[in-house]
């Protein structure tokens, strides 16, 4: 992270809490319209049915879910006439509401079927109350849609694995589900209206057909760049300050889960970065260049948990890393002067260009993937260093254009593929529009470094469009990436970073420049942190913002988290951005069909807001100063 060209960032505050569970999600499944009739006319048999069960289930089976809304992901409804099951999954037919298992939902009015652990349920509806024009089944797919189409929240009752809070969603006309938008672990609804304001996040709401003018107008015909998705970084104080398992899968279900931020990247330091915690290099014994003595033994303690914690809730998550620094024997002086702690040579420096020395650091960069591999995390993507224009005082490390770009053509991009790796090169990180940009663009220039490459990473001191676009005229079509968002904070704060709207606000605008520019896919920086947010820089004591904030056992999504998850649970992999006109907006296609609108109102609440998508005009209430995610299925 390099210095801000100006002043502060951002200024104070956090978001609500939500909680994610420990499970991964469920599934659910709405009843076809044409069964519907059926159910209804087998009601009392139904519902005796389903006591019947009940019972038996209640007798023999665990009860550890039972009816606790703080159980693991349990479906929640204030059973008004139902009859509650116990043991994992447990059946339920309900008046209004139902009962829960673990993770089982029930619809209202329905035949409960039997579940196990995470079971679905079937019925005309979900939640409480029957839909008049559409009902939803709670948390899933949507069943007949009224006036307005399918909505069905992301939320409502989860599988097991979610949390639920207040305010349900379902198609124009119908119920609303009891429990309203989830937390991370259940399923995510086809069509989906979700909106954000201060003080009032992730908010699911229904639509109206509308024959008034559009506010917002969504053309398919018109499509940009593939999108290859959301990510962040994973960093050592990140996992050190989620203390308990609890801390631990609230935050990897927030983050990584399909109804929570749906990350598809995370960016791993290659030894320390300026938030590990301390520094560290994969290999410091000096002169070894046949790296004899690299081990990823530190690793295992804080970051590749962290890792593999995220995979086992996200297992096609992808992976790109990125040095801040080569081992210090690869680096002469003068290295940065740092008023704090002795830090010896960690902290800036040169790069050597001996034959020698970019030989032994190309294999170092092989060691690290193959070593990655073998504890099941594929890196697809490796940068030869962080910011290379930047000497800071953290780990960090000078290149000059000519050494960079003879490295990755003559020795990175040759170990690579004669160590037999699919593994590609990274043209980056790029910061500073000066030398960076030089170095970037060095590497375009040259035929046989360009083709070891295959993506070009900007952070954000890069991402505006004049550098891009001049990285762009080089690219041949090869990917440019948001490498790094801006961090916030202020630079000699002494108070905790801001993580406040503001910065949230700042993230939207980061986000859909970089998207308006063509750029294909965006990386956070730190995922968590703890309220301070200070890294391993004894000088520049610096404050900055994360997604989550851990602190007192709790996990905070701040504004900029649900920024970032308005795009990045909708906006799938291979999504084509799309034309978004007469707003402040963004738009895309999924591979799926599905459309993706995503809107900011700088101005009042407007109850009347039209967005144009898929043939419809769709009304509904846009919060003041607030952000809304529309997803439709035509």
């Amino acid at each position: 992270m390099e210095y801000p060209t100006s002043g502060p960032r951002a200024n104070g505050g956090s978001s609500d809490l939500q909680r994610a569970a420990n499970e991964g999600p469920g599934r659910v499944e709405a009843v076809p319209a044409s069964r519907a009739s059926i159910l209804s006319r087998t009601a009392p048999l139904s519902r005796y049915l389903a006591v019947c069960l009940a019972l038996a289930v209640a007798g023999c089976g665990s009860s550890s879910a039972k009816s606790d809304p703080s159980s693991s992901g349990g479906s929640q409804g204030s059973s008004s006439g139902g009859v509650t099951g116990s043991g994992s999954g447990g059946a339920s037919d309900s008046g209004s509401g139902g009962g829960q298992g673990s993770g089982g939902v029930t619809a209202t009015g329905g035949l409960s079927g039997t579940s196990g652990s995470g079971g679905a349920s079937a019925g005309t509806g979900g939640g409480s109350g029957t839909a008049t024009g559409g009902s939803a089944a709670t948390g899933g797919t949507t069943g007949s849609p009224g006036t307005g189409g399918k909505v069905a929240g992301s939320g409502g009752a989860t599988s097991s694995g979610g949390v639920t809070s207040s305010g349900g969603t379902t198609s124009s006309g119908g119920a609303t589900a009891s429990g309203g938008a989830t937390g991370s672990g259940g399923a995510v609804a086809a069509s989906t209206l979700v909106t954000s304001a201060q003080n009032a996040y992730w908010k699911t709401g229904t639509w109206t057909d509308s024959t008034s003018t559009a506010t917002v107008t969504v053309n398919d015909a018109n499509s940009y760049q593939t999108w290859e998705g959301f990510g962040g970084a994973f960093n050592e104080k990140g996992w050190s300050y989620l203390t308990t398992q609890a801390m631990q899968d609230q935050a990897i279900q927030l983050l990584f889960a399909k109804d929570g931020c749906n990350f598809a990247w995370g960016r791993i330091p290659i030894g320390a970065s300026d938030y590990a915690m301390d520094r560290y290099s994969l290999n410091e014994s000096a002169n070894d260049t046949s790296m004899s003595m690299f081990s990823i033994d530190r690793d295992k303690m804080k970051l590749i948990p962290y890792i593999k914690a995220a995979l086992a809730v996200k297992p096609d998550i992808r992976f790109w890393a990125s040095p801040w620094t080569p081992p210090t024997w690869m680096k002469t002086g003068p290295y940065n002067p740092n008023t704090g702690k002795s830090n010896s040579n960690f902290d800036g420096g040169v790069m050597k260009s001996d034959d020698a020395t970019l030989k032994a650091f190309a294999l170092y960069l092989v060691k690290f993937v193959q070593a990655y591999a073998d504890q099941g995390i594929k890196v697809e993507v490796v940068s030869p260093q962080n910011e290379p224009n930047y000497q800071q005082n953290y780990p960090s490390c000078h290149w000059d254009t000519s050494t960079f770009v003879t490295f990755v053509g003559k020795y990175l991009g040759p170990a690579l593929s004669d160590a037999k790796l699919t593994t590609k090169v990274l043209d980056g990180t790029l910061s500073n529009p000066s030398g960076d940009a030089d170095i970037g663009q060095g590497v375009l220039k040259d035929a046989t470094a360009k083709g070891y490459v295959g993506a070009i990473g900007v952070q954000w001191g890069m991402s505006d469009s004049g550098p891009v676009n001049t990285l762009k005229g080089l690219a041949s079509g090869t990917s440019i990436w948001l490498s790094e968002t801006k961090c916030g904070g202020t630079i000699g704060s002494t108070s905790p970073a801001p993580n406040d709207f503001s910065y949230g606000h700042d993230t939207w605008g980061y986000i859909t420049s970089a998207l308006k520019n063509g750029l294909t896919a965006y990386n956070a920086w730190n995922m968590v942190l703890d309220k301070g947010g200070l890294g391993i820089d004894d000088t520049r004591k610096w404050p900055q913002n994360a997604l989550l904030v851990a602190d007192s056992g709790n996990v905070t999504p701040t504004p900029a988290y649900y920024v970032f998850r308005h795009f990045s649970q909708f906006v799938d992999p291979g999504a084509k951005r799309i034309d978004a006109t007469g707003g402040d907006a963004v738009a895309f296609k999924n591979p799926d069909g599905s459309l993706v609108a995503v809107m900011y109102n700088s101005g009042s609440a407007n109850s009347s807001y039209v967005v144009s998508i898929g043939g419809k005009k769709l009304q509904f209430a846009m919060p003041a100063s607030g952000w809304a995610t529309v997803k439709y299925v035509p």
